[in-house]
């Protein structure tokens, strides 16, 4: 296994095999289990079937389970703009956190000083575009709600590692239906089986202080602003 600088220590897990298919994400979760050794033994236990490339406690220190080159066990049943097989295509992070079922809180600030360099390297050797970097509840929006409403994605875009929330819109209500807000959502790259689980995706990814699961004319404005500047090449 390859171990880069920012690792402070190695613990592998059995839970991983061989990628089918190149590395173009990065999918950002918490673990949602407290203390972070119950998650850690997890993450390495050969029955639990789960792993991660890497988890980062709150005190910022950096684990790395598997390979990158491996195809790591962390997104489950999962889709992300026409993959169906994210964790083939995919970097893992797992941040130690109590979750929303532990008492959803916001991050500590020593755990993203860790992560910052961890994705900016990840992004730059795999050069994986900022539209791909993405949290779990994108990626899998039916099952999942992490890395939640309080990740600081905005912090993590001023880094230009991911991409931020538009600031300024062409169009304010540029949907006539529900429909075709849900349409664009999976333009944009996400699994639209269940409408309103995608668009709190969405929200939560987007519009974090306010989730309700239905469109309307700001959530509108944003997609539209998205998948304008991806369609411009603004967006990479």
């Amino acid at each position: 296994m390859e171990v880069s600088e920012l690792v402070h220590r190695v613990e592998p897990s059995p839970n991983c095999n061989d990628r089918k298919l190149p590395i173009s994400m990065l999918v950002i979760h918490y673990t949602e289990m407290k203390p972070v050794e119950t998650a850690l033994d997890r993450l390495t236990d050969r029955e639990a079937g789960v792993s991660a490339h890497y988890l980062i406690t709150e005190a910022g220190e950096v684990i790395q389970l598997v390979s990158e080159a491996k195809r790591a066990w962390h997104a489950g049943a999962s889709y992300w703009r026409g993959i169906k097989d994210v964790n083939s295509a995919s970097i893992g992070i797992e941040l130690d956190h109590p979750g929303h079922a532990g008492g959803y809180r916001g991050f500590e600030e020593a755990q993203f000083e860790a992560l910052v360099p961890l994705v900016a390297r990840i992004v730059k050797d795999h050069d994986i575009a900022r539209t791909n970097v993405v949290g779990h509840s994108d990626v899998a929006p039916m099952r999942k709600v992490d890395p939640g409403e309080l990740f600081p994605w905005e912090r993590l875009s001023e880094y230009e590692l991911c991409l931020s929330t538009p600031a300024k819109f062409e169009q304010a209500d540029p949907f006539d239906n529900d429909g075709a807000f849900i349409l664009a959502l999976e333009r944009f790259g996400y699994d639209i089986t269940e409408g309103r689980k995608a668009i709190e995706a969405f929200e939560r990814r987007w519009r974090p202080e306010r989730i309700e699961g239905k469109p309307d004319a700001q959530l509108g404005a944003i997609l539209w602003q998205l998948l304008l500047e991806r369609d411009q090449g603004l967006a990479r």
